[in-house]
């Protein structure tokens, strides 16, 4: 039986996943932004991801132009993408950057003024705990201690409970997911499916061990809706 605060834990993370889907819809044009000076994009050395204030220089206050000045009209590319389920449809803006530095601005609005989150994130991306996509399995259980996680194999598969973890505070703030290895299910077909399904499993539990399980998504709420 499922511990009842664990289930309200459950609740929360699966209501700030609900409009955040990774399933990108074709770039749209917007002339809007075509006098925007082209610059080069000056060298990302801030890659620090502080959960619910800022990810590098873009904070809960970033517009879509400020994007522009900062890194040059040529490394934008707007599109929309789809809501968790093909529900609903939100602005995003992608940053091209230089290999593990590129990411997704999510928008509140269709204006572009006001960013909901920041996702897409390469590798170079890291928490002051040092988490980010690539953390492998080991080093995250020494960084969180024990914690809750959804089962794989569905929509929110891998996603952490982090009001379960060493790092409560970034709930609300900070989304980590977590997969398997490539043909893990196949190499481990026991163990991968004594962790899947939509229920809550320990990162204790031993069937995770012999997986290969690596973070593999990283969001950062700024502005949660």
């Amino acid at each position: 039986m499922v511990n009842p605060s664990i289930q309200s834990i459950a609740a929360a993370t699966l209501a700030l996943l609900v409009g955040y889907s990774v399933n990108p819809v074709a770039a749209l044009p917007n002339n809007s932004y075509q006098n925007l000076t082209v610059a080069q994009a000056p060298q990302l050395t801030d890659t620090l991801i502080v959960p619910g204030e800022r990810v590098g220089p873009v904070t809960r206050k970033t517009t879509r132009r400020d994007l522009a000045k900062t890194f040059g009209a040529s490394r934008l590319v707007d599109k929309t993408i789809a809501g968790a389920e093909g529900i609903g449809s939100f602005a995003a803006t992608q940053v091209n950057l230089s290999r593990g530095r590129s990411f997704l601005v999510v928008w509140s609005d269709k204006t572009r003024t006001k960013p909901s989150d920041v996702r897409e994130l390469g590798s170079a991306w890291k928490t002051r705990e040092g988490i980010g996509v690539g953390t492998p399995w080991s080093e995250l259980r020494n960084k969180l201690g024990n914690f809750k996680l959804f089962g794989l194999g569905w929509d929110y598969g891998g996603t952490i409970l982090l009001e379960s973890s060493k790092l409560s505070r970034y709930q609300g703030k900070l989304i980590v997911r977590v997969e398997a290895a490539t043909n893990a299910g196949e190499k481990y077909p026991n163990d991968y499916r004594a962790v899947s399904g939509d229920g809550t499993f320990s990162s204790g539990d031993r069937h995770w061990k012999p997986l290969g399980m690596k973070v593999s998504q990283v969001i950062v709420i700024l502005n949660p809706n």
